[in-house]
């Protein structure tokens, strides 16, 4: 048995997947390895894996999330007592949670969830599947519980009733798992689960979805004339349209706005899950559809409500189901007693037949929030919750672009159980500006997946020079944002976009996560090379796919970084055409038909010259700003702000350091502060200040990276641009 300090220390990777992480030394002296099972003694009693912890943990700690602390019972600093333990598998576990958890998942899937944790009577666990023993089926895994939960479901927790045998105990494919009065799983592995229907007992109403007025009002207006004015309609000639698609990023609310919105106008809500039906079988999942659809029109009014339906519409390789689905909500639709409202995050991949007339005849969209909209569902989410004086809503709101409702709720609920594992036995607990910050490390913004950028907490004030940059940078983005009212007045329309230049490394990728941390509008971010696919037509598909939710994420920023592979002059390659339908695609995207409003594209190569001339003239990327590689006074700002987190000591003299650093770019001087810190944690893990010794061994090992010859390359090319 050792005793241990535990330290509250996320991780991506391993956060809430009931692992701690302890040093080698301390592996070593518990005679365990890496992936063994292992009893925590705190105030509390539980288990966990062990794995090893990075190289520059402290000797003698345990590396803990708050999930963890909170089953042991103890606060970061604690003492912990750490033993081997023999690897028991689990034979039943039964679990508590939430009402919509408990209700909606299935015990297969929770087990599924659970496989490979370890667990003990009274423990915490989360969704999350542990990496250790990752489910067969992770994707289908988790596209069930977003589908089933919202996106914020790996921050839902439950609660370990019983275990048997007594905890600590590893859940198996062999463990019996169920809900505490409600389902159990057999000791088999099972199959997925069948089709549910679902109806929830306390429907949301309309105040509690901050930003989505208009959208309400449109569904409410159709389904109260059908529902109550079917006369009226008839006297005019016309019928009600009964069919909607409503269509939005997963967790934006869509299946709430339809919820409330039919309990408002006092019709019966009934909600099916398409991928459950697509994973069972083609009859009966046929039969359950006909039947649902059937008993609506019997019980009018009636709302049916069918989540996530491109698992049973695609728009390629349709199954068997979707004849069935056509005609039964054409039927629905005609007879006009009933609503079937269809949902989806991804309209591109519904068949088009859902969209003819007689079938979904409405179509609503729900597009990203905005910094007030944010706001608005902070104040929803937080006004039960106690906050503490430093806590700033509109600057939270600021730093999370392209959050969704889904995400909002779950950045409360994670900052709530940071606030819970730091203030453990406080009679009057809140939630800290701490919490929140650490909350925005976990929760990322689920509907901007794949093509976001990592934001941090940075502002144009954190670039060091670059001032004419930073100018330019703010007339064509923020502009337009913060003053649209002075562009309607003066007549003018805002630039579309611009393109950022220089040489590699001197910080244009930087400057647009600084433009980003403005929070003042959703990041969409692809590389150049991400978009071209071997596959005919897929390249351009993926230009409008990006483009599409551009807009509907408005205000949005589009960057596009090394632009050059992506948009290179036409006529030149030996592709087949590729790039040359991509650029097509992408001019027509930027001044087409349909208009980009309050979205602006940025680009950003090191190679201008190789772009496409078409795409930088007026109206396109219209403004060329050189981003030139940092003068020594430049390099002495930069330094400064790479090292404004760094304890230096009084010689380290970072104005010399820049004079001393001659073809550095804006990378090289952030790896020099970084370097200098490291060789300071070689020398002494208890050192305290990074001393100018430590500067110059860096220097030795950090090499300036500028290529002479592409910098004065560029500058010529700025200087010819300049003097057009």
């Amino acid at each position: 048995m050792l005793t241990l300090t535990a330290l509250l220390r996320g991780s991506a990777r391993y956060d809430r997947h009931g692992i701690v992480r302890l040093p080698l030394q301390a592996l070593a002296g518990l005679g365990v390895q890496d992936g063994s099972v292992v009893l925590l003694r705190g105030r509390r009693v539980t288990g966990a894996l062990a794995v090893v912890a990075p190289l520059a943990c402290p000797p003698g700690t345990a590396l803990c999330d708050e999930l963890l602390l909170s089953n042991l019972g103890l606060r970061d600093g604690d003492t912990v007592m750490v033993e081997p333990a023999p690897r028991t598998e689990a034979r039943r576990i039964t679990v508590t949670g939430d009402d919509d958890v408990a209700r909606t998942v299935d015990p297969a899937v929770l087990r599924t969830a659970l496989l490979g944790k370890v667990v003990t009577a009274g423990d915490q666990v989360s969704l999350r599947p542990s990496d250790l023993a990752p489910p067969a089926d992770f994707a289908r895994l988790r596209s069930s519980l977003t589908a089933w939960l919202g996106a914020g479901w790996p921050t839902r927790i439950l609660h370990v009733a019983d275990v048997e045998p007594a905890g600590p105990a590893l859940v198996t494919m062999g463990t019996v798992v169920g809900w505490q009065g409600g389902t159990t799983t057999t000791g088999e592995p099972t199959p997925a689960p069948a089709p549910s229907l679902a109806s929830n007992p306390a429907p949301p109403t309309l105040a509690e979805l901050p930003g989505l007025e208009s959208q309400a009002a449109s569904l409410r207006e159709w389904l109260d004339l059908g529902f109550h004015h079917r006369e009226l309609l008839a006297r005019l000639g016309t019928s009600p349209g009964m069919g909607v698609l409503v269509t939005g990023a997963s967790g934006s609310g869509k299946a709430s706005l339809v919820e409330a919105v039919a309990h408002a106008v006092g019709a019966r809500f009934t909600q099916l899950w398409a991928p459950t039906l697509a994973a069972t079988d083609t009859t009966a999942a046929a039969q359950q559809l006909v039947d649902v659809l059937a008993r609506a029109t019997r019980e009018s009014p009636a709302v049916v409500l069918l989540v996530d339906v491109e698992a049973i519409a695609p728009r390629e390789g349709a199954g068997p189901l979707l004849p069935v689905l056509l005609k039964a909500i054409r039927d629905v639709v005609k007879d006009g007693r009933a609503a079937v409202v269809c949902t989806t995050s991804h309209p591109e991949r519904v068949a088009p037949a859902l969209r003819q007339p007689g079938t979904l005849d409405h179509e609503l969209a729900i597009p990203l929030p905005d910094r007030p909209q944010r706001l608005r569902m902070l104040e929803v989410s937080t006004r039960s919750v106690p906050l503490a004086d430093d806590v700033s809503l509109d600057e939270i709101a600021g730093r999370t672009p392209g959050f969704v409702a889904a995400d909002v709720r779950s950045l409360v609920r994670e900052a709530a159980l940071r606030a819970a594992a730091r203030q453990r036995g406080d009679d009057a607990p809140t939630l800290a500006a701490e919490d929140f910050a650490a909350a925005l490390e976990v929760v990322q913004a689920s509907s901007m997946e794949g093509a976001s950028l990592e934001l941090d907490s940075l502002t144009l004030d954190d670039v060091g020079d670059m001032v004419e940059v930073k100018a330019a940078l703010t007339e064509a983005v923020l502009w337009p944002l913060d003053y649209p009212d002075t562009f309607s007045r003066l007549g003018v329309a805002p630039p579309r976009g611009l393109l950022l230049y220089g040489p590699p490394g001197c910080g244009k990728t930087f400057l647009v996560k600084a433009i980003a941390g403005s929070g003042q509008a959703n990041v969409l971010s692809v590389k150049g090379a991400e978009v071209l696919s071997k596959w005919v037509g897929e390249s351009e598909r993926a230009v409008r796919e990006l483009f599409r939710r551009a807009r509907e994420s408005a205000p949005s920023i589009v960057f596009l970084d090394e632009v050059d592979a992506l948009a290179p002059v036409r006529g030149q390659s030996t592709d087949g055409g590729t790039t040359d339908r991509v650029v097509a695609a992408l001019l027509t995207e930027l001044d087409g038909v349909e208009s980009l409003r309050d979205v602006v594209v940025i680009g950003a190569t090191n190679r201008p010259d190789l772009v496409d001339p078409a795409l930088l003239r007026p109206g396109r990327l219209e403004r060329l700003v050189y981003a030139p590689p940092p003068d020594a006074e430049a390099r002495g700002l930069i330094l400064k702000a790479a090292a404004k987190t760094v304890p230096l000591a009084p010689d380290v003299d970072l104005v010399e350091i820049g004079r001393r650093t001659e073809g550095y770019s804006a990378a090289d001087c952030a790896a020099l502060i970084r370097e200098a810190a490291l060789t300071a944690m070689r020398e002494s893990m208890s050192a305290t200040t990074v001393t100018l010794a430590h500067v110059d061994a860096a220097l030795t090992v950090v090499r300036p990276s500028l290529d002479p010859a592409q910098v004065a390359a560029l500058a010529a090319y700025a200087e010819n641009r300049a003097s057009r």
